[in-house]
C-alpha cells in the first residue's frame, strides 16, 4: 500500500500457487523469478542491489508515486500521464487553427500597439506637452477609430478560435497541460516532481535501460522576440559555461 510502501516494513508475500496461495517473505532479497506481493522498497533496493537515482519509480500518481517517491527515497522518477496521448492528438489536429489564431493575435498586438501611440499623440495635443507633430486631434480621432473598427473585427475573427482552443480535449476544463498560452497548475506540478513523463509504460521498450534522457531547450516570455527578430539572440550569443571559474566561484 502507498504510501506505507516507502516507509513502513510491510511484508512481503511470495505467490506460490496459480490459486493464489501466499507464503511470507522471512529474510533476505526478493528470490529471482519469483512473484510477490506487499513488501517495502528498502526491500527492492536490497534486492535489486540499487539505490536512490539508481532506480527509476514509475507510478500514474502525482503525489503518492511521484511525490512521495522522491521525497523519501530519492528515486528516480516516471509519470505515467494517461490523457496525453489524447491531448498530444488533439493539439496536431488543431495545428493549423492554432497557426491562423497566432496570426491574428500578431496582428492584433500590431494595431493595439498603433492605436496606443496614437493615443499618446492626441494626449500630448490635448494638454500640449512634448512638441506638436503637424497633426490635429480631429485626424488622431479619425484614425484611432478607424483603428478601433479594425481590432473589433479583429476580435470577432480571434473569439471562435480562442474558445475552440480552451476546449480542446474536454469541453469543461480544456487541455490538462495548458491554460492559454501558459502551463497549466498540472504540468507545473508535473515539472516540479517528476523527472520524466509519459503517456504509457510501452513507451519506454523504445529505450535501452542505459538511455539517457534529456529534456528539451525550455521558453522563456522573450523567447518570441527572438524569434520574430534574430537580433535579439546577439544578446545572449557567444557565452560559455566555465564550470572550474564557477566552481572556483562558489
Amino acid at each position: 500500500r502507498k504510501p506505507d510502501f516507502f516507509s513502513v516494513d510491510m511484508p512481503a508475500f511470495r505467490i506460490e500457487r496459480e490459486d493464489g496461495l501466499l507464503r511470507e517473505h522471512k529474510n533476505g532479497p526478493l528470490e529471482d523469478g519469483g512473484v510477490y506481493v506487499g513488501g517495502n522498497a528498502p526491500l527492492v533496493e536490497e534486492s535489486l542491489g540499487l539505490r536512490g537515482e539508481e532506480i527509476l519509480y514509475v507510478g500514474d500518481h502525482l503525489f503518492v508515486d511521484v511525490n512521495v517517491s522522491k521525497q523519501v527515497l530519492r528515486w528516480r522518477t516516471a509519470l505515467v500521464v494517461r490523457e496525453l496521448e489524447r491531448e498530444i492528438e488533439a493539439f496536431q489536429s488543431f495545428a493549423d487553427k492554432q497557426a491562423r489564431l497566432s496570426e491574428l493575435m500578431q496582428q492584433k498586438e500590431q494595431l493595439e500597439a498603433q492605436f496606443s501611440a496614437k493615443r499618446l499623440q492626441r494626449q500630448r495635443l490635448r494638454e500640449d506637452y512634448g512638441g506638436p507633430d503637424g497633426r490635429d486631434a480631429e485626424t488622431l480621432d479619425q484614425e484611432m477609430s478607424a483603428l478601433r473598427s479594425r481590432l473589433t473585427d479583429l476580435d470577432e475573427d480571434i473569439a471562435p478560435l480562442a474558445k475552440a482552443s480552451s476546449r480542446l480535449v474536454n469541453d469543461n476544463w480544456g487541455p490538462l497541460m495548458r491554460t492559454g498560452k501558459d502551463r497549466s497548475l498540472f504540468a507545473r506540478q508535473v515539472e516540479r516532481y517528476a523527472d520524466v513523463y509519459t503517456g504509457r509504460v510501452s513507451n519506454f521498450l523504445h529505450h535501452t535501460p542505459f538511455t539517457y534522457l534529456r529534456s528539451h531547450r525550455g521558453s522563456l516570455p522573450h523567447d518570441e522576440a527572438a524569434e520574430r527578430n534574430p537580433q535579439y539572440e546577439s544578446l545572449t550569443s557567444g557565452y560559455e559555461w566555465d564550470e572550474t571559474t564557477a566552481s572556483e566561484r562558489g
